[in-house]
């Protein structure tokens, strides 16, 4: 399969969306099906900041948060192998530059999901800035509000429910299938 997409894609593989989409499981997942690395940018701002995204919150605002992402993820973007499947916190999309950087250089995958399975995803996790000591629906339906819009701008979005991992894995690789052969049927057209 990853030479497949190899031909069909030639680029990273960026998830994004709301917490509690499904952007790690999920990409981790189609890493693993393609055969290809996973990087989680969460993950790499923890391992470069030293501490992790709640601390760097904490500490040093959002603001700096999003300066060290957009330089991670530009890191990730021009980190070989090019193939690769990338997951981003949730606000990564929606800062001008990184959305930009990602639509230019990359396949952007929206995982959209609904207020009710957010919440359920996202409750009893301390690893979500915003949802500390907060209601955490509220929270979500005002994000929804905020960032659907702009999530909407991704190359792609897959309608996720509560269902299985594979069920939803298997509608993203054919999502991404899908838009490869349209891309390629406009170039060949």
């Amino acid at each position: 399969m990853k030479a497949e997409f190899e031909k069909l894609i030639r680029r990273p593989i960026v998830m994004v969306g709301l917490m509690g989409a499904g952007k790690t499981s999920v990409g981790r997942a189609l890493a693993r099906r393609l055969g290809v690395p996973f990087v989680d940018s969460d993950k790499e701002i923890e391992a470069a900041a030293g501490c992790s995204v709640v601390d760097i919150f904490s500490m040093y605002g959002e603001a700096e948060f999003r300066r060290v992402e957009q330089q991670v993820i530009k890191r990730l973007l021009d980190t070989p192998p090019v193939l690769k499947v990338i997951s981003t916190g949730e606000g990564a999309f929606i800062t001008p530059a990184v959305r930009q950087m990602v639509l230019d250089r990359a396949l952007s995958v929206w995982l959209r999901a609904d207020l009710d399975l957010l919440v359920k995803r996202t409750n009893f996790r301390n690893t979500r800035p915003q949802l500390l000591n907060a209601d955490s629906r509220k929270i979500l339906a005002q994000l929804i509000g905020e960032r659907y819009d702009t999530y909407a701008l991704a190359n792609i979005t897959v309608e996720t429910h509560d269902e299985s991992l594979r069920k939803t894995l298997d509608k993203v690789v054919c999502a991404i299938q899908d838009f490869a052969k349209i891309k390629q049927g406009e170039k060949n057209g």
